[in-house]
């Protein structure tokens, strides 16, 4: 592969993953404006349906019909595998209302040790000392980065207890979704998968509105904050990374999506003017330290 090659790669996921990144603001943005969750999320589900949709219009035209359709199997299976994709959505979205946008990112970088604990449950299989170290330095760096210490449960402008339950229900539910995203139906393209996925999802979110949504649905979310919403959290990020992640492969595409961290923080800093402080720092560059770590490859002596 050349060094151009990979240096598109990159410079797609990297992009990528800053408009991940960018989305939690936007949504606390959303909340200021009294817009709930079920709005927030209904608005982003729906338009970034329309908006595959049309992808995959334009890309049935464009290959004249020669891609390889889904089957009614890897519609069913990508659907359900994209029910975690609504329970992530939902999770994250309910956490950063209780939460500053600057925590509930960190807690979604969970799936780091989650997905280790997941990767050994279903392969039978004990982590490799390299995967133990990266977990152990993601817990600290998670304690700084949340400044365990500083904590206080009785700060009436933060629901530490809701917040940190959703939290972690979203790392899980999103650690869910990356594992089922890479095993399933990987011989159509990108975006008849996020499709299938998102219709999956769409069922979680219009279940939860339904559940929720006490008082009448504001449709001027879908104006407001819906086409920013599923822009940089339905539309862009899954068509960048699934054309920058065959160059870059995966190690070092996990790598450089670690950029959804610190861009998260600044983007809350800036926009929100949410406190970040010097131990919370250190707390992200080592979560970011063991992402590295955990998919660098280290030569073998011979």
């Amino acid at each position: 592969m050349s060094n151009n090659n990979i240096i598109k790669g990159v410079f797609l996921v990297a992009l990528g993953a800053t408009s991940y990144g960018m989305l939690a603001t936007f949504v606390k943005l959303a909340y200021k404006e009294e817009f709930t969750t079920a709005e927030v999320t209904s608005s982003q589900f729906i338009l970034g349906i329309i908006g595959i949709l049309i992808i995959n219009l334009f890309q049935r035209t464009k290959n004249k019909n020669t891609a390889v359709k889904a089957s009614p199997k890897n519609i069913f299976q990508l659907m359900l595998a994209g029910t975690s994709l609504g329970m992530t959505s939902v999770f994250y979205y309910l956490a950063v209302k209780y939460i500053p946008v600057s925590i509930g990112i960190v807690l979604l970088m969970q799936t780091v040790w989650m997905g280790v604990l997941l990767e050994w449950f279903l392969d039978k299989k004990a982590p490799s000392f390299q995967k133990i170290i990266s977990v152990i330095i993601v817990l600290i760096g998670t304690a700084l980065a949340i400044n365990i210490f500083k904590i206080d449960f009785n700060d009436p402008t933060i629901d530490w207890t809701n917040g940190l339950f959703w939290g972690l229900l979203a790392a899980a539910s999103f650690t869910t979704t990356m594992f089922t995203a890479n095993k399933v139906a990987l011989g159509i393209s990108s975006a008849q998968r996020s499709l299938y996925m998102l219709l999956g999802g769409a069922v979680i979110v219009f279940g939860f509105s339904l559940y929720t949504q006490v008082t009448p649905f504001n449709f001027e979310i879908f104006a407001k904050w819906g086409i920013v919403l599923a822009l940089f959290g339905t539309i862009i990020p899954p068509m960048l990374l699934n054309a920058g992640f065959p160059h870059t492969g995966i190690g070092l595409g996990s790598i450089v999506s670690s950029l959804e961290l610190p861009v998260s923080v600044m983007m809350a800093y800036f926009l929100l003017n949410e406190q970040v402080l010097l131990i919370q720092w250190i707390g992200i560059l080592l979560i970011i330290t063991a992402i590295v770590i955990m998919n660098i490859q280290f030569k073998k002596k011979k």
